[in-house]
């Protein structure tokens, strides 16, 4: 598993524990201690979570007029 070690760990590692979820990633923008994100994925879902976050990105690109 892919375990960060970013600001936002400790939140991600609770968000997996409260919903028994195989992976979590959590994003904060402009937290307490600023912006930020942590990842804890295991290897076999980490291409999957990869494609996601690419089509993620190029929607938002596109809502905010940017060039994918």
């Amino acid at each position: 598993m892919s375990n960060g070690i970013g600001k936002y760990n400790d939140i991600c590692t609770e968000v997996i524990e409260s919903t028994s979820a195989e992976g979590a990633i959590v994003i904060v923008v402009n937290g307490d201690v600023g912006s930020g994100f942590s990842i804890q994925i295991p290897e076999h879902l980490k291409g999957v979570v990869a494609g996601v976050l690419e089509h993620a990105a190029g929607q938002l690109r596109g809502e905010a007029g940017l060039l994918s």
